[in-house]
């Protein structure tokens, strides 16, 4: 249920799309956004600050998209957000020694302080790639190749989703249990 929760809001952007244009697909990819958000904040009790950011970003450049009749603001939204995500992962890492992930699923994970550094790191790298990647699919490519490349490039994050976990699961052995945890 949670896989098409998350994704529901760009497959229903890409019949859109398909169905009556960018304009249209941007409108529907809002509010399937503000949606999005009300089904994770009902079961979660919460939205953790990715998905506040999300919400800010596709609401703030889809506005724009709409108000101004340009695409490129929806085209470059990805980009800013996995861009802000690097960013934001690598200060914490280097500059405030503090590593997010650890943060927000160290009470789930019992990791070596090394793997969580290692995930991290992974993670910038991933959330650069990413960036880079739509950039140069929004600069480079038609909004149909755009499109189409929003929907199929989800292979990227299920194969490095199942590369993690492969690489997490290696190490669950080595490292205690988190505090509070099950014994």
């Amino acid at each position: 249920m949670k896989l098409l929760i998350d994704f529901f809001p760009i497959l229903l952007f890409f019949a859109a799309y398909k169905m009556a244009g960018i304009y249209v697909a941007t409108g529907v990819l809002m509010a399937a956004t503000v949606l999005q958000m009300g089904l994770i904040y009902l079961t979660e009790k919460r939205l953790q600050t990715i998905h506040r950011v999300t919400l800010v970003l596709v609401l703030g450049f889809g506005a724009l998209t709409l108000l101004l009749q340009d695409e490129r603001f929806i085209k470059w939204k990805p980009t800013v957000l996995y861009a802000g995500m690097a960013l934001a992962l690598a200060l914490a890492q280097w500059v405030w020694r503090r590593n997010f992930l650890k943060v927000l699923l160290g009470s789930q994970l019992a990791l070596p302080d090394l793997v969580w550094t290692r995930l991290n790191i992974a993670w910038m790298g991933y959330c650069a790639f990413m960036s880079a990647l739509n950039a140069y699919v929004a600069l480079f490519y038609s909004t149909e190749d755009w499109v189409n490349f929003k929907l199929w490039g989800y292979v990227f994050p299920l194969a490095f989703i199942v590369a993690q976990g492969i690489y997490i699961a290696r190490h669950l052995k080595d490292a205690p249990p988190p505090p509070g945890g099950a014994t």
